[in-house]
């Protein structure tokens, strides 16, 4: 089941705007392909600039490595430093606890990104 109060990037990032502030994770679709996550590797720190599209990290499973992408412009005010003591989080909790930044966007931002209905359209094509 797609939150129906999250935007969603074509890689499978989650996007949740309140205000000015984005909090981003991976979907749980993506936590599925990916299987058991051992290991997150968020490479900004707080008040870095992340543009839409470019890697920010890495996510290591024990079934393979994927690149973590930005679904916004922005600048980051937070890290989830409790993935870097449990990155199981991420498999337990991807739309609570398994979180991995805050940032802060611009007014409009995540216009770019998919509807929960077309985020599930595209996902039932991609063998779920």
């Amino acid at each position: 089941m797609v939150p129906q109060d999250l935007r969603f990037a074509e890689t499978h990032e989650w996007a949740k705007i309140e205000g000015d502030v984005c909090t981003v994770g991976i979907t749980s679709f993506a936590v599925e392909q990916l299987t058991d996550v051992v290991f997150v590797d968020l490479k900004p720190k707080v008040g870095d600039t992340l543009k839409a599209g470019t890697a920010f990290g890495e996510i290591e499973s024990v079934k393979a490595v994927s690149d973590l992408y930005a679904p916004v412009d922005g600048t980051v005010t937070e890290v989830n430093k409790a993935l870097a003591v449990d990155p199981s989080l991420v498999s337990a909790e991807p739309y609570g606890k398994g979180w991995l930044l805050k940032v802060k966007v611009a007014a409009g931002a995540g216009a770019n990104l998919k509807s929960p209905a077309d985020y599930e359209s595209q996902i039932a094509t991609q063998g779920h």
